[in-house]
């Protein structure tokens, strides 16, 4: 009975914590201001998506999937992929602690959305959408 209570109670915390991956939300603009994005390779003439990678990322590749199928959808946005072993300052700087994380920068540079888990790719055109208009 105890094995079984415990299982519940996993499985309980595993969903509590794991509801909020994947979704793109808004990141506050004043904190992320202050980052330094010249090493990353955005986009002057549009949004950036930018994800952070590593090739032992099971979840990087379904990420590199739906982030390449939305930028080719959608034309003038930029994507970037960022593997975190080779670039782990990078991944300090944006507060990167578990892969794969996703951003979003607008045409000036400023991260604007910020997903951890792999985003919907409905999720990623929504919040997309406003910076190329």
């Amino acid at each position: 009975m105890a094995v079984v209570a415990a299982l519940a109670l996993a499985a309980v915390v595993g969903l509590l914590l794991t509801r909020r991956a994947g979704t793109v939300r808004p990141t506050d603009s004043s904190a992320a201001a202050h980052v330094d994005t010249s090493d990353l390779g955005l986009s002057d003439d549009g949004p950036t998506v930018v994800h952070f990678s590593a090739p032992w990322c099971s979840p990087c590749v379904h990420v590199r999937r739906v982030v390449t199928q939305v930028c080719d959808d959608l034309g003038d946005v930029a994507h970037v992929e960022i593997n975190m072993d080779a670039n782990p300052a990078a991944a300090r700087r944006l507060s990167v602690l578990s892969l794969p994380t996703t951003f979003i920068f607008d045409a000036q540079g400023r991260q604007r959305y910020r997903a951890a888990g792999v985003p919907k790719a409905d999720d990623l055109r929504s919040a997309l959408a406003p910076l190329l208009a």
